[in-house]
């Protein structure tokens, strides 16, 4: 058994949990470890003459807490001296070494090199897929800009190339776009894409349905979805342009088609939720890194993680 730090020995002792701990401890029995440890550890060092590597589960728990809260590799450096929840989440102490930011960099990286925050996504669908919480029955499609920096104080002295301005309303927005598909019974993620911000949201369509859906629901941004994806027996439930209500003349079939729209608007209503969750609580406001490559595997794992985040009541239920 280690020894226990004066710090270490504190916590243990207090009586008040605090809401990063609560969240912490939920999330310590929602996340699929050994499915995830069993994915990276054929790529993962091993330890030879040289300097031994972290457990590998430390590590992924150090990369999920620095997506859960938002920090840069220095920061997460810090918090781990600094923050003994998230100290002993990891299972690290201050009597051993503590992870730093260029050990945390480059487990970051190996993750990106081998392309597995995907699988990570697949591997967290097929975990809440076993527990009855993804039906795929129903789709639901949406976009989001995620606003990267525009300023041209760098090193190249130019914007990042690969991200592009776009008109929403009377605003313009530079960045990227996240496309997700969502399981219409649960508003959990099954499927990512990402382009630029200026990509239209119907040129990806076909890239977020899973292919067993049997509806799929949009907003007036994918008008003509239907002819781009060629599969029978698919129905579309894509909402109306505002113009087009507007104008028509008052009266019953202006109240009616009122109506319709309404009730495919709260179907729609649950692919906003995931948005809400990696914008809000895990403080995606911009991009964290340059190009698309790195922001794309980086969102993949903020939505895996939002699945979890928003079913963690749900599977916790189910374990009592």
């Amino acid at each position: 058994m280690s020894q226990m730090s004066f710090g270490d020995a504190e916590y243990a002792g207090k009586r008040k949990k605090t809401r990063r701990e609560v969240f912490l401890e939920e999330m310590d029995q929602v996340v699929p470890w050994k499915s995830l440890v069993s994915l990276i550890e054929p790529v993962y060092p091993e330890a030879g003459r040289g300097r031994h590597p972290y457990p590998l589960e430390t590590m992924l728990r150090v990369h999920l807490m620095q997506n859960w809260f938002g920090l840069s590799d220095p920061a997460m450096e810090e918090a781990l001296y600094e923050i003994t929840p998230m100290r002993v989440f990891a299972g690290l102490s201050l009597t051993k070494a503590i992870p730093d930011e260029t050990t945390i960099l480059n487990f970051r990286h190996l993750l990106e090199e081998y392309e597995l925050a995907p699988e990570i996504l697949s591997r967290v669908n097929a975990f809440l897929t076993r527990k009855g919480l993804m039906l795929k029955r129903g789709s639901i499609v949406d976009a989001t800009i995620i606003a990267a920096p525009s300023s041209t104080k760098n090193a190249d002295g130019e914007r990042d190339p690969e991200m592009h301005q776009t008109k929403k309303g009377n605003q313009w927005h530079f960045g990227m776009k996240a496309h997700i598909g969502v399981d219409a019974d649960s508003g959990l993620v099954h499927t990512v894409a990402t382009t630029p911000a200026n990509e239209a949201d119907v040129e990806v369509v076909h890239e977020l349905l899973h292919g067993k859906e049997q509806v799929v629901h949009a907003d007036s941004g994918y008008t003509g979805a239907d002819k781009r994806v060629q599969r029978k027996k698919l129905e579309w439930q894509i909402a109306a342009k505002r113009g087009r209500i507007k104008a028509m003349a008052d009266g019953r079939e202006k109240r009616k088609l009122e109506a319709i729209e309404k009730r495919k608007a709260s179907v729609r209503a649950k692919v906003e939720h995931p948005f809400r969750v990696i914008k809000r609580q895990f403080g995606l406001m911009k991009v964290r890194f340059r190009g698309l490559a790195k922001n794309t595997a980086h969102v993949i794992t903020l939505f895996a993680l939002s699945n979890l985040w928003m079913a963690r009541r749900r599977l916790l239920a189910m374990t009592g």
